[in-house]
């Protein structure tokens, strides 16, 4: 048989339980009073129990209520640790076993929430079984609501968030392009159902919530013209996530601004430029404007130009050009399917040679790292063939009776 204790605790949860749709949906009646009778029923029929258990040769009203109030309330605190300790605790274990990752995260998501709904119950149960007068006890019935309604959205919040964690978690093992904007999604879903959740609190109140729909498609217009930025921010935003041209750590250049994605926004994009500045750009700028994604392309293209001195005789010409062509083609950074070296013009003051390649990786700091070592690599090859790079010069040819004449006249002065 039973203990005491525990036929309290399975009292209060079949109360409660059977006595929570009643509270949520608790509505003004025509006299202003609220409608909890099925709920009053349950929790009378428990006072009287007590008042047959502690005291069945008088009549203490006062105190078994209070009584009462305690019981409900230390069996809220019993049934929030029953439920932490044990059950949570042995679903756990259970999700540790599973070979998906989406119940390691649903269940501690779900833990805070539902501890905290059953010491809300605990704590308006507690509070409708003592003596209140009808406008405090109708104040409790719509706090009641209020607060039933914030943890269930709150843990329809946590479990969304847990979802869509794991959705992420598998696009990004996927390679989904989707996989980075899902932060965006995350927002946006959290923001309609806080819409959803304040809209149903003012249906619990007993507030027509149809009327304050009209209003609003009423004063639509005006809205929409004072909030027009905003609106078209959002619509970016939409842009953006379906489109996604995109995503967070690209390197782009939207419009003038340029730099590394950091944030992408329901209203704007933040980038991080090359002197470590923030730019915030509005996400309809981003929608409308030219978007070059450096990140994306598959390789860097280089244009060189090297010029040697018109010293440089055609078989060392020749000799430097298949060194140079040697090195492109043993080294691991340059991408092998377009290289271009040739020797193309008689420039002013040098003999230039065209070099034309691509960087096998488009990373900025690896680009440069290949850049530096072939530059290095062309130094030694020119320096290996006894030539040397061009530098503007201009040479002046003076005729034999000028050159004579500045001859003489140096000659005298000395």
């Amino acid at each position: 048989m039973m203990k005491l204790p525990e036929r309290i605790v399975l009292f209060f949860t079949f109360a409660f339980a059977s006595a929570l749709p009643v509270r949520a949906a608790a509505g003004a009646g025509a006299d202003g009073a609220t409608t909890l009778q099925p709920a009053s029923d349950v929790l009378e029929h428990f006072v009287d129990w007590l008042q047959l258990r502690l005291f069945p040769d008088g009549d203490h009203s006062d105190l078994i209520h209070w009584i009462a109030c305690g019981i409900l309330f230390v069996a809220a605190i019993l049934l929030r640790r029953v439920v932490t300790s044990i059950i949570f605790r042995g679903l756990k274990r259970l999700a540790s076993k599973t070979e998906t990752t989406l119940d390691d995260k649903l269940f501690p998501a779900l833990e805070q929430p539902v501890a905290a709904f059953v010491m809300v119950l605990g704590i308006f149960g507690a509070l409708t079984v003592l003596k209140l007068t009808p406008a405090v006890d109708n104040l409790v019935s719509h706090g009641a609501a209020i607060a039933i309604l914030g943890v269930l959205f709150w843990g329809l919040l946590r479990a969304g968030g847990a979802v869509l964690d794991h959705m992420e978690e598998i696009a990004h093992e996927k390679q989904i392009g989707i996989a980075h904007f899902m932060p965006l999604i995350k927002k946006a879903l959290a923001a309609l159902v806080i819409v959803f959740g304040v809209l149903m609190g003012m249906k619990s109140l007993g507030v027509d919530v149809g009327a304050v729909l009209t209003g609003l498609g009423i004063g639509g217009l005006a809205v929409a013209f004072a909030a027009q930025d905003t609106i078209a921010n959002l619509f970016g935003s939409f842009v953006v996530v379906l489109d996604h041209p995109f995503k967070v750590g690209d390197y782009v250049r939207i419009g003038s601004a340029e730099g590394t994605v950091e944030d992408i926004g329901l209203r704007s994009t933040r980038l991080r430029s090359g002197d470590r500045t923030q730019i915030v750009l509005p996400n309809k700028t981003a929608a409308a404007e030219t978007i070059v994604n450096f990140t994306r392309m598959p390789q860097r293209r280089v244009d060189q130009t090297i010029g040697l001195t018109y010293n440089t005789t055609p078989e060392q010409m020749e000799g430097v050009l298949a060194d140079i062509r040697k090195i492109f083609a043993e080294d691991p950074g340059v991408h092998q399917d377009f290289v271009t070296i040739n020797f193309t013009t008689f420039n002013a003051s040098s003999l230039d040679i065209q070099v034309t390649y691509f960087t096998a990786d488009p990373d900025f700091r690896r680009h440069l790292a290949v850049r530096e070592r072939i530059n290095l690599k062309l130094m030694r090859a020119v320096a290996g063939r006894g030539l040397s790079f061009a530098f503007p010069t201009q040479t002046f040819h003076v005729e034999d009776e000028v050159a004579q004449k500045l001859a003489g006249f140096r000659a005298a002065k000395t």
